[in-house]
């Protein structure tokens, strides 16, 4: 089975660091955001992805084909007009009607996929938000979709569609979209997959949903980090360093030198970092980078940064509060 995984996006939230990587390429307890949901898709079968890449996609590219053996297909958007148009772009490399699993290359998620790649009828994954305006909304009846609204002003329910989407045939899924881009049917400005998959429903397409309980959001520098906490709860490696102390959760790398440094709870170490004389905790540092002499709280520092800061002097009698900046 194909999938297909739009990552064209430019991630203009989580600047400065996507001006010199794509957003996928973010590390989140201890990998890629695209590598936790590429090891997903390899555990459930899937062995042909076709992935549409646009801002510094050869990155994406290069990544993805030196860490994975599958197939690739590489689809270029320059023109960013919504995700029904990113998907519109990979129908000649589906035939037959074939089924496709669709997601969204920003999202960690944590689904057995099994029962969903194998479900009779067209399914999306679902979880409950609290702000129903910033999703696509799936309004249900006895376990069936009845009607799709995409990010509505007024609540029109709470079950959002969180970017996992297993199209059963994928043949009426295209027309859809073809008629959407032929008729210039917009909503918000943009050609939506959610508009397709309504315009499927009215046609006599049957759509169910399965639960997502367990979605990450990777798309702010604060839901990136609270991510990253997460992830490294369920998936921390023990880590013990002469000299240093770790306080799990914590990833580390095995090429990364850490001396005199006490690192952690939920923090990322990349790949051949170098952290001397350092409190690091509740973060994430890039691969490449050199810290030193500083303390660290809820920060995200990039690939191949050199950090250091003035170890400080003082002289301080009983019962004193101090906060040193």
């Amino acid at each position: 089975m194909k999938a297909i995984i739009p990552v064209a996006g430019v991630g203009t939230r989580l600047r400065p660091h996507t001006f010199s990587q794509p957003k996928v390429l973010l590390n989140v307890a201890g990998k890629p955001i695209i590598g936790h949901i590429m090891d997903k898709l390899v555990e459930s079968g899937i062995d042909e992805a076709i992935v549409i890449v646009g801002y510094l996609g050869e990155m994406i590219e290069s990544y993805l084909k030196k860490n994975y053996d599958i197939t690739f297909t590489f689809v270029n958007q320059e023109e960013r007009l919504g995700l029904a148009h990113a998907i519109w772009m990979c129908h000649e490399y589906i035939h037959d009607n074939e089924p496709v699993f669709i997601l969204l290359g920003d999202t960690i998620f944590d689904v057995d996929l099994t029962g969903v790649l194998n479900s009779p009828v067209s399914t999306l994954g679902v979880r409950e938000v609290e702000d129903p305006r910033r999703f696509g909304i799936a309004i249900t009846s006895n376990g069936q979709i009845v009607k799709l609204v995409e990010k509505p002003n007024e609540p029109v329910g709470n079950l959002a569609i969180v970017g996992l989407y297993f199209i059963l045939h994928s043949k009426p899924l295209f027309t859809c979209i073809e008629t959407l881009i032929r008729e210039n049917i917009k909503t918000k400005g943009e050609f939506q997959l959610t508009d397709a998959l309504q315009m499927m429903l009215e046609n006599g397409e049957p759509l169910s949903t399965f639960p997502v309980n367990n979605w990450y959001d990777c798309g702010k520098p604060e839901t990136l980090l609270s991510t990253n906490e997460t992830l490294l709860k369920e998936h921390s490696s023990k880590s013990s360093i002469r000299g240093c102390i770790i306080n799990e959760p914590a990833f580390i790398s095995k090429s990364a030198q850490i001396n005199n440094a006490i690192i952690g709870p939920n923090t990322s170490i990349g790949e051949n970092v170098i952290i001397e004389d350092a409190i690091i905790e509740n973060s994430i540092i890039g691969n490449f980078s050199k810290v030193q002499h500083v303390s660290l709280n809820k920060s995200i520092i990039g690939n191949n940064v050199d950090l250091s800061g003035d170890p400080h002097e003082a002289n301080i009698g009983d019962f004193s509060e101090i906060k040193l900046r």
